[in-house]
C-alpha cells in the first residue's frame, strides 16, 4: 500500500499531476521532470538495482532515497479512532545511512546519467496495535498505518565518487588512513567504518595503497 508520504513526494518531484506513475516501455516511472525519470525508493536500492540498469541505458535518471530524520510517533486504537497520543522518537537519521543501501548498488553507481538524492526528512509515523491474528513469537508491537511528510531538514545529491568522499570528509582524514582512523573520525564502529571503506572501494572512489599491521591502508583515488 502506498503511503502518503510517497504520494507526497511524487507530487514534489513531477512536473504536473500528469506525470506521475508513468508507463515507460515495461516500467513504471514514479514521476517525470523534463527529460529526468524519477524514482523514489523508500525500499532497498538493491530491489529496483535492474530497473534502473536499463533505465539508465537510454534516460537521464534520479533516484530520492528518503532517510527518516526525525519521526513523530502517533496512535491510534483503530484505524478510525481518535488519536491516544503523539510523541517524538529519541532516534534520529544520518546522512551516512545512505552507505547502508550503496553497498548494494555499486555496479550502479556512479553512472553519467544518475543522481542520487537523499532528503533528510520529519514524518509523521501513524501506528495501529499489532494484529494478534498473526501469532508471531518475536515482532513489532505496532502496525504501521502510514507516514505522512512534516517536512524537509535538508537535501543532497550525490552524482561522482567525489560526492561519496565529502560524504565522510575524507580531507581531513590522514593520507592514507585505515578504517581505524575512518571510524574515529565519523564517531561509528568499526564495523561500519569497513562496509563503509568496501562501498567506497567498490566504487573506486578509494584505492588500498598498503597495510599498516593487519589493516588495509586507503587513500582517496
Amino acid at each position: 500500500m502506498e503511503t502518503s508520504l510517497h504520494r507526497a513526494m511524487k507530487s514534489m518531484y513531477a512536473a504536473s499531476d500528469a506525470d506521475t506513475e508513468v508507463r515507460l516501455g515495461d516500467y513504471r516511472i514514479d514521476a517525470i521532470r523534463g527529460d529526468e525519470l524519477i524514482e523514489i525508493q523508500f525500499a532497498s536500492l538493491s530491489a529496483i538495482r535492474p530497473k534502473i540498469q536499463a533505465l539508465l541505458k537510454r534516460h537521464d535518471v534520479r533516484i530520492v532515497k528518503p532517510i527518516i530524520n526525525r519521526r513523530r510517533i502517533v496512535r491510534q486504537a483503530t484505524a478510525e479512532g481518535p488519536v491516544l497520543g503523539r510523541r517524538l522518537s529519541p532516534k534520529r537519521g544520518a546522512l551516512l545511512e545512505i552507505f547502508d543501501e550503496l553497498i548494494y548498488f555499486t555496479r550502479v553507481f556512479p553512472h553519467p546519467r544518475l543522481t542520487i538524492e537523499v532528503p533528510m526528512v520529519n514524518v509523521q509515523h501513524w501506528r495501529l496495535p499489532p494484529d494478534r491474528r498473526k501469532r508471531r513469537r518475536r515482532g513489532k508491537d505496532y502496525k504501521t498505518k502510514d507516514y505522512v511528510l512534516e517536512s524537509i531538514e535538508s537535501t543532497h545529491e550525490l552524482r561522482t565518487t567525489a560526492d561519496l568522499l565529502n560524504l565522510i570528509g575524507s580531507d581531513q582524514l590522514p593520507h592514507p588512513f585505515d578504517t581505524a582512523q575512518l571510524a574515529g573520525h565519523i564517531e561509528c564502529p568499526r564495523g561500519t567504518a569497513q562496509q563503509i571503506a568496501y562501498c567506497l572501494r567498490q566504487t573506486g572512489a578509494l584505492d588500498p595503497c598498503g597495510k599498516r599491521g593487519n589493516a588495509i591502508l586507503y587513500r582517496a583515488a
